[in-house]
């Protein structure tokens, strides 16, 4: 039985569009078609009436489309309409416009002051000195490699961080490689594998190493250690990083559904074509923090002394201290360690997982390096930071929190024309650089974007080092938490070495600190993560 508020709704919509079509002159023909229309919206309404299992729909037929049609259309009418230059997350209209500008090798400058509240609690600065430096030239890069190593690695401060071929399309990589070989920086290729895209642009490879072992898998989907040895040879990988967990969805896994397991990605990653790829929340190849350390110094030999570290989102704090004290014991040291904070990540994620686990990436990275310091080996190893990395300032806190280096994913994205449409899991990206759609990807000047990806590295590792020389200082490793200044309400600034707890070199190996550290380090075994 139609109720009246269906009738009201049902006819109104049809009155409207009767009352369109007869602001206009009709020729016969035209009736025709007026007619078809009128006729199609009374089938649509009825459908809707008796049919549809929609709520809104059933209730206000025909007149729901249009709630339905502004809501498809919210995410945009709501970034170019509404937010302001501060407002949107992850990364707000300011952001956005400087990483173009600087992508273009466009003026950056800001006129008539900040727009944010600087009393605001969180807002972080830094203090700057009446007596400025210029960077030591040989302080622009880093030497990553320990005593073990016998290829180091000398890296930008600042390189492309961890993505896939398979999350990001070939023309996509293809333009960021180019533009790490034509900055001098470093391109991770995430766990999907080492591509023919990766080795294109005869840009510097991280080769990341996960949980499903894609590129070097044996049928089983174990690591295999002789397609490992012949693919790390190439002389463009400069570096392995083994994935234990990401700021995206940390100790999760993911499945690339069979349906878009083509031949050529089943060729990249060593699965089967047409089936799910699976991507598994743990490793196989160890199960304990010696285990991991043993593995380090498997792909190590294999790899002939090539840098080798992993890469985490720091979550259960006794876990690394676990494998802090595994390094003790078996005198393996990683080369490297990347931090990866919460609120990064380019992978689609299940909310609660994204939203609720892991530490941010400073606090992940206080806690390393810290923790490091406390058993003194912190000089053995090199610290890489990920996690929303948009500006000079932010490697700027990142470096002073415990980074040697940062790498950035999204604002590499947003310099190759990325405009934070939020379709990367949907396979319609805009730009064409999150899909696999090969006609979507065509979208991607190559030679263009690979341009404008080298000028954004340039331009923010220039205004990095232009803001340490700023604050008086020749070395970008001269950074400490007391650098960096924290509003923490009612107009009070604090020094971040007085809010966060710090470890002296060597103390924890006496069983001594503060008791955020004390307790886990007595908690954790190098036998067992858990």
């Amino acid at each position: 039985m139609i109720t009246r508020m269906q009738s009201i709704f049902f006819i109104l919509s049809l009155l409207g569009i009767a009352l369109i079509c007869s602001l206009y002159h009709f020729a016969a023909w035209h009736s025709y078609i007026l007619d078809g229309f009128i006729a199609a919206f009374i089938l649509l309404g009825l459908h809707d009436i008796f049919i549809s299992t929609r709520n809104l729909n059933h209730n206000y037929p025909i007149a729901a489309y249009i709630r339905h049609m502004l809501e498809y259309i919210r995410p945009e009418i709501r970034q170019y309409f509404i937010a302001s230059d501060t407002d949107e997350r992850p990364f707000n209209r300011e952001q956005r416009s400087m990483v173009y500008q600087r992508a273009k090798n466009m003026p950056d400058t800001i006129p008539f002051g900040t727009e944010h509240d600087i009393h605001k609690t969180g807002y972080l600065s830094a203090h700057h000195s009446l007596a400025p430096k210029e960077i030591i030239k040989d302080r622009h890069r880093v030497i990553v490699g320990g005593s073990e190593c016998k290829q180091p690695y000398s890296s930008s401060r600042l390189n492309i961080s961890a993505m896939s071929f398979g999350a990001l399309s070939g023309r996509a990589v293809m333009a960021l490689n180019k533009g790490a070989a034509l900055g001098g920086f470093a391109h991770n290729t995430g766990e999907g594998g080492l591509s023919k895209y990766h080795l294109w642009g005869g840009g510097d490879i991280t080769w990341q190493i996960g949980t499903g072992y894609f590129g070097c898998r044996s049928k089983k989907g174990d690591f295999d250690p002789a397609q490992f040895k012949d693919k790390v040879a190439h002389p463009h990988v400069k570096m392995i990083e083994i994935k234990l967990s990401q700021g995206a969805k940390p100790s999760h896994g993911g499945v690339l559904p069979a349906a878009k397991v083509s031949k050529e990605i089943a060729e990249i990653r060593g699965v089967a074509i047409g089936e799910d790829c699976i991507s598994p929340p743990a490793h196989t190849a160890f199960s304990t923090p010696i285990g991991l350390l043993e593995y380090v110094q498997q792909l190590r030999e294999l790899s002939l002394g090539k840098p080798v570290g992993f890469k985490l989102c720091v979550g259960v704090p006794e876990e690394f201290m676990a494998v802090c004290k595994a390094m003790l014991k078996t005198g393996i040291y990683p080369d490297f360690i990347t931090i990866d904070g919460a609120e990064g990540g380019t992978g689609a994620a299940p909310v609660e997982f994204t939203d609720r686990l892991g530490m941010s990436c400073l606090d992940g990275l206080s806690y390393v390096n810290n923790t490091l310091v406390g058993i003194n080996v912190r000089d053995k190893m090199k610290l890489i930071a990920s996690g929303k990395t948009a500006s000079g300032f932010d490697m700027l806190t990142k470096v002073a929190f415990g980074a040697n280096i940062c790498n950035a994913a999204r604002t590499m994205l947003l310099s190759i024309g990325c405009v934070q449409s939020r379709s990367c899991n949907t396979n319609k990206c805009p730009t064409g650089i999150t899909t696999q759609n090969k006609m979507r990807g065509m979208a991607i000047n190559v030679a263009k974007k690979s341009k404008h990806a080298e000028q954004f590295h340039k331009a923010t590792v220039s205004s990095f080092l232009q803001l340490v020389g700023a604050m008086g200082m020749t070395d970008p490793d001269d950074l400490r938490l007391k650098h960096i200044i924290r509003q923490n309400g009612n107009d009070n600034a604090i020094r971040c070495d007085r809010l966060y707890p710090t470890l002296q070199a060597g103390q924890l190996l006496n069983n001594d600190g503060p008791i955020e550290f004390l307790e886990h380090w007595q908690a954790a075994s190098e036998d067992r993560f858990q």
